[in-house]
């Protein structure tokens, strides 16, 4: 049956060993793509959304009330904001390389059946590590299903991309028909009608579907596809791309403008309060000017009336005292003289107050204050 053979094969020729010291950086570096690209963490229950974006459960259900790829900002179509398909690729993933780390990390694994023993082989098939003798009794009840096997020293002497590349060779696809997976048939042929992998059995029953084609043809027809696909959308990023950088660049140019208009704004409103302080030192000064002149003025006409009051009083008392005392010799020889006095205060005449002209009434100050 070929038990024997996994365990007698050692680690390949010119295969260095490497220490888990120095493969776990490498590990940690390599392999950031399979973490969740918003919370930058291992999940394992990934999504894989419209937009091609890996997001774990946690961050798209905080980000349910948005609506939105928090990465692209790409509208999620489901009402739930839950996509329906699951990254298996980085999910996968992420078991192997807890595998290898595993595998890295730990000097005596123990057996995944007894417990108690030290793992010497790994099954992928399985995904247990196995003892000696847990490995024999594993070879002899899957005699007849070629599970394949490796020595656990053989695995450690691998670089992380080797492991995964191995255990990536070694997984293999199971029948879709209900039941037929649980019972470990293995499917090699490809139904393209039914768009399904059948099992030999399946497909010598199933006749209205023929021809079939291999399975292997068909998931390399489909890895063909996508990279064709993929080719072709590198030539449309370019143009892209080159749109985004004039994108860029017209965005540095309008922040350039805007900065620009910014410094001319606050340069010219400077000017302007300069000027305005320069006005309003301008104002204030005639305001003054004018007041002082108006004060001036004011206290001269004051003084003015005043000294005619005084000369009315003066008269008026100087004519009562002589009706009282004067003899006639000093009627004779005074009332020509206070006669011409009187006769001059008779002909003066109060200043119109309304139809002078009032310095102090801050015409050009307010002239100048509306041209402002």
């Amino acid at each position: 049956d070929g038990a024997a053979a996994p365990m007698e094969t050692g680690p390949q020729t010119g295969t260095p060993p490497c220490s888990p010291s120095s493969q776990q950086p490498a590990v940690k570096d390599d392999f950031q793509f399979i973490l969740c690209e918003h919370c930058r963490q291992e999940s394992p229950n990934l999504k894989l959304l419209t937009c091609l974006h890996t997001l774990c459960l946690d961050c798209l259900s905080e980000n349910k009330p948005i609506g939105q790829c928090p990465i692209c900002r790409m509208a999620i179509p489901q009402a739930s904001g839950i996509p329906d398909m699951d990254n298996l690729l980085f999910t996968n993933l992420q078991t192997r390389l807890n595998i290898y780390k595993k595998l890295s990390n730990s000097s005596g694994l123990s057996c995944s059946r007894c417990r108690s023993e030290t793992a010497a082989v790994w099954c992928s098939e399985c995904e247990e590590f196995l003892c000696t003798k847990c490995f024999e009794d594993h070879q002899w009840f899957f005699k007849k299903r070629s599970h394949e096997a490796r020595r656990v020293e053989e695995l450690r002497a691998e670089s992380a991309h080797q492991f995964l590349e191995d255990t990536r060779k070694s997984y293999n696809l199971f029948c879709s028909s209900p039941g037929h997976a649980d019972q470990g048939h293995i499917s090699t042929i490809y139904c393209r009608k039914c768009e399904k992998p059948l099992c030999c059995s399946c497909a010598l029953l199933d006749s209205q579907h023929a021809p079939f084609c291999d399975i292997r043809s068909e998931t390399q027809r489909r890895q063909e596809e996508l990279g064709i696909m993929s080719q072709e959308l590198k030539q449309k990023r370019s143009s892209f791309e080159a749109t985004y950088a004039a994108l860029q660049d017209e965005a540095v140019r309008l922040e350039q403008v805007q900065q620009e208009m910014r410094e001319l704004i606050r340069q010219r409103v400077e000017q302007l309060v300069r000027l305005i302080r320069q006005e309003e030192e301008e104002l204030l000064g005639l305001v003054e000017a004018q007041q002082e002149q108006g004060r001036q003025e004011m206290v001269r006409e004051l003084q003015r009336v005043e000294g005619v009051l005084r000369r009315m009083e003066a008269g008026e008392r100087l004519v009562e005292k002589m009706s009282l005392y004067a003899t006639e010799q000093e009627v004779m020889d005074m009332q020509p003289f206070i006669k011409d006095s009187l006769e001059q205060l008779q002909q003066l005449r109060p200043p119109a107050t309304g139809d002078q002209a009032q310095p102090g009434d801050l015409a050009e100050c307010r002239a100048r204050l509306q041209a402002l």
